[in-house]
């Protein structure tokens, strides 16, 4: 397993693959897959049978995983894709945007 340099929480933009240039925020990191499903990109239909939560049933539409090498993080300064390096400050050791120098 590699070590993830994205969170859930962070602004990531898809950087390869057929939803390239999309942007949104990650809603859950999974980590065995090294996947991570990102809000409005990657989108799925799921047919559903009829249910007590859903009694319509029908076509609903989900996110789906996309691979954590297809995305970059994005400066929370300047907006633009960023790499992602780590330093210790004191006894913590924390994520810094390489582009602005700023702690994530």
């Amino acid at each position: 397993m590699i070590k993830l340099k994205i969170k859930s929480g962070d602004v990531v933009r898809v950087i390869a693959g057929d939803h390239k240039g999309s942007e949104g925020k990650v809603l859950r990191v999974l980590r065995e897959k090294n996947k991570a499903i990102v809000e409005g990109v990657n989108m799925v239909s799921k047919h559903t049978k009829p249910s007590a939560k859903n009694p319509q049933g029908g076509i609903v539409k989900k996110e789906a995983p996309i691979h954590v090498s297809n995305l970059s993080l994005i400066d929370p300064k300047s907006k633009e894709v960023t790499k992602v390096g780590f330093k210790q400050e004191g006894d913590k050791k924390v994520r810094f945007s390489k582009k602005s120098n700023q702690v994530l």
